[in-house]
């Protein structure tokens, strides 16, 4: 049973009571949904075990005009489990958890966000989810993508699913916000937040799924490669492991397994970041877009 004491197991849209309007966007990933304000849902058990469901069904929901303030963002995301801290970006002040993205023609071009990534995979337990509002935006462009990688393991060559089925990696906040810092600065921060190591296929928690779970932004190598069955020579090990980590991480560049999304103001994205990855689309120069975020604390993987 979950926090919100909703079975496992994948209880389709149809068999749901309420009134929320389900409006899925592709054969695979995302589902715009109606007739729901999330403020409203924070305080309404019924309601949020049906979102729940539909997380786990369309891996990101997305929500229309919804004029909520940060205390109902804050508090409809804690419904789902307790929120994390950003240890580069912070947190509002006045409201813990509530991370904000802001983008202006006078910041720096911050190019953390434009690549294929799970959020703070290089935490021991990366977040079970995270809610995007989108404050205000450019008219044209600064969509987000997001990725079904449930079905980019599932779609994998059986040979391939058979090599990467005992296989670990690390992940590196060191190796990403870390990257352009000071030497001391990025040392300090790996002190901080070790290299974490994930299973390269994890289960879902709820759904039993599995999951490829590397991505471009924060894995950086097989922990466990360097075995008799991949390894004839020690040139093999180098080349060997990173052309199979750089063949996976490619899987997340699949059109049939994303689904893209046009912000407006008072938008909502709730994405499952055990089963997706996701690309914030930096093209809309100059700079003018203000999101925000909070990522919910999620579980130890397996």
């Amino acid at each position: 049973m979950n926090a919100l004491g909703a079975a496992p197991a994948l209880v389709r849209a149809a068999s749901l009571t309420r009134s929320i309007k389900v409006n899925p966007l592709t054969c695979t990933i995302g589902a715009e949904l109606g007739d729901v304000h999330i403020g409203a849902a924070a305080e309404d058990d019924g309601l949020l075990a049906e979102i729940r469901t539909l997380l786990l069904e369309h891996r990101v929901l997305f929500f229309r005009d919804q004029d909520i303030t940060r205390a109902q963002h804050v508090a409809f995301a804690r419904r789902f489990g307790e929120l994390e801290d950003h240890p580069v970006v912070g947190s509002h002040p006045e409201h813990r958890g509530l991370v904000q993205i802001f983008k202006t023609p006078d910041s720096p071009q911050d190019r953390h966000e434009n690549s294929w990534h799970t959020d703070a995979t290089w935490r021991d337990q990366p977040p079970m989810g995270c809610v995007l509002r989108c404050l205000e935006c450019p008219p044209v462009g600064g969509d987000t993508m997001w990725v079904d990688m449930a079905q980019a393991y599932a779609q994998l060559p059986e040979d391939i699913k058979a090599k990467i089925a005992p296989l670990r990696a690390r992940h590196s906040i060191e190796a990403s916000f870390g990257a352009a810092m000071p030497v001391e600065k990025r040392l300090a921060l790996k002190a901080r937040y070790p290299d974490a190591e994930h299973p390269v296929v994890r289960i879902h928690p709820e759904t039993g799924e599995k999951i490829l779970f590397v991505n471009g932004s924060f894995t950086t190598h097989f922990t466990n490669y360097n075995t008799p069955a991949n390894v004839r020579f020690g040139l093999d090990k180098a080349p060997g492991s990173a052309q199979l980590l750089s063949y996976l991480v490619s899987q997340a560049s699949i059109p049939e397994y994303q689904v893209r999304f046009r912000w407006k103001p008072d938008s909502v994205a709730f994405w499952d970041n055990r089963s997706t990855q996701h690309y914030a689309v930096m093209d809309y120069p100059p700079c003018h877009r203000k999101m925000e975020r909070t990522a919910i604390i999620g579980d130890r993987t397996f």
